[in-house]
């Protein structure tokens, strides 16, 4: 005897598909806001250290100040440039690591309103996915600038080379 009560298992497939892919958005949007706090908090050390110079800037010499070989105008204002720079590129790395963020909320709402709707929204949802992947991509650029930049200073200031022992 055929049971009574038919059992379809489509829309039981295609919601436990919807969950699947909706996970995608998360772990990015995880990853995405890991980013922006290892961005922030080197930012915060790189202000810190702007302003460490600033006040050396600042500071008015006298004759009995001992003299310090690094902290001469000169190397302090090159210094500044640098860290100008980046402060710029840390910027930019946590903008467009924001809009990445923003780009796959858009992408699982439009993952969401497609299968509540029924509509097609494929386009929006490859729009936002791809606008999230081409941001974080740039903000890791930009972090790697960040990191050139301090691996500079760190052999500028401290007269390093790659091959010292």
């Amino acid at each position: 005897m055929p049971f009574p009560i038919s059992y379809d298992p489509d829309p039981v497939d295609s919601a436990a598909h919807l969950i699947q892919v909706a996970l995608t958005p998360v772990f990015m949007l995880s990853g995405i806001g890991t980013l922006i706090n290892v961005f922030n908090t080197r930012l915060a050390r790189v202000t810190d250290h702007l302003e460490d110079v600033r006040k050396k800037l600042g500071t008015p010499k006298t004759d009995d100040t001992p003299v310090d070989p690094i902290d001469t105008p000169a190397r302090l204002r090159n210094q500044q440039a640098r860290l100008h720079r980046r402060v710029f590129v840390l910027d930019a790395a946590i903008l467009l690591n924001g809009i990445g963020g923003a780009s796959t909320c858009g992408a699982a709402m439009a993952l969401f309103v497609g299968s509540l709707r029924d509509a097609s929204t494929s386009a929006w949802l490859l729009a936002f996915f791809g606008i999230a992947l081409a941001c974080t991509v740039g903000s890791l650029m930009f972090f790697l600038a960040d990191t050139l930049l301090s691996w500079h200073g760190l052999r500028h200031d401290s007269d390093l080379s790659l091959n010292a022992e």
